[in-house]
């Protein structure tokens, strides 16, 4: 089993699940602004659970998954960030990348978190996981999410229909050209 790193960044700590975040999770997938772009339909506590799961078991067969998000001076549990391999049925297909992604809660949006938990995430995953193409999805109309990306160095590569939503494929190409983000 893989341990989950606990990163620390100068307003977040990017740590492992536990169980007590799981009402703020549902609380997460089930606002509306925040499922906007990701299918629109607010999660049942029944799908917030299995998301949950699968975001931490990631870690045990891959040695990555999502980090959940928490406010370094409140404690307060945010959102999530990091990387999964979900087998999407999409083509061109996304298997055998790190597929990058992050949702905060709207008290945490228009603050610079989102930027700063991916880059953190990405810091790690560039020196665990050097070789591994870094890949992510986004709706066309996520302007924020796709401001993120490219400042990581994410470039788009290709546009496509991902469960009846217009999506913008994007890769980055090289970690070391991102250092410093």
């Amino acid at each position: 089993m893989h341990s989950v790193p606990i990163i620390e960044t100068d307003r977040l700590i990017l740590r492992p699940y536990r169980r007590d975040d799981f009402p703020s999770y549902v609380a997460l997938f089930g606002d509306p602004e925040v499922i906007r772009y990701v299918g629109g339909v607010p999660f049942t506590r029944e799908q917030s659970w299995t998301r949950f799961l699968r975001q931490v078991g990631m870690w045990h067969y891959f040695g990555f998954g999502f980090f959940a998000i928490q406010d370094r001076q409140t404690g307060t549990f945010l959102g999530e960030a990091g990387f999964h391999d979900v087998h999407r049925a999409i083509t061109p297909s996304l298997e055998g990348t790190m597929e990058t992604g992050w949702a905060l809660s709207p008290k945490a949006h228009g603050r610079g978190l989102a930027t700063e938990a991916v880059s953190a995430a990405l810091k790690w995953a560039d020196q665990q996981f050097p070789t591994l193409r870094k890949t992510c999805i986004i709706d066309i109309g996520n302007h924020a999410s796709i401001r993120v990306a490219e400042k990581h160095g994410f470039q788009e590569f290709w546009r496509t229909t991902y469960h009846g939503n217009h999506v913008i494929m994007f890769e980055r190409q090289q970690a070391r050209a991102h250092a410093g983000t």
